[in-house]
């Protein structure tokens, strides 16, 4: 673990309140970046990196997929295994709000508001995974089976 100072976000303090051992890890954010960028900055594949993607249903209500970053979300597959007509991203400014991280900074711990978590399935397959620690630049190396404190549910929505 680096000397460097990390920011003590909502996402660390829920990390630490259940005793979960993380990585952090520090980096120049770039806008539009993505994922990409992450795996470059950490030197790990971009499939290890984890976004956390809000998005909204069809009765306007908030929901957070986790996502490998090479990959994209089926929200028709989605919305199909979660019973809805439809789901779609959430504005970043709803976002915001549900989560209280900005875009490009979000992470699914310590949000403001409790949104149902899904995660890839595939994801639990990794050894370690790189999330958002809940700033932009701001990334923690976790396990998949510390996930367990967000009580998500497996979907199979990759593309």
């Amino acid at each position: 673990m680096s000397k460097e100072k990390y920011p003590v976000t909502p996402a660390i303090r829920q990390l630490r309140e259940h005793h979960i051992a993380y990585e952090p890890h520090i980096f120049t954010y770039e806008e539009h970046g993505g994922t990409a960028q992450t795996a470059a900055e950490l030197g790990i594949p971009e499939h290890q990196v984890i976004k956390t993607i809000v998005l909204v249903d069809d009765n306007h209500h908030g929901l957070i997929v986790l996502m490998h970053g090479d990959r994209e979300i089926s929200t028709r597959n989605l919305a199909r295994q979660l019973g809805k007509k439809h789901i779609e991203p959430a504005e970043a400014n709803q976002a915001h709000k549900w989560t209280g991280y900005l875009f490009g900074g979000t992470s699914p711990f310590g949000c403001k508001t409790a949104l149902p978590v899904y995660v890839e399935e595939s994801i639990y397959a990794l050894d370690t995974l790189c999330i958002n620690g809940g700033k932009r630049g701001f990334q923690v190396i976790i396990t998949p089976q510390d996930l367990a404190i967000l009580n998500p549910q497996t979907v199979n929505v990759a593309v």
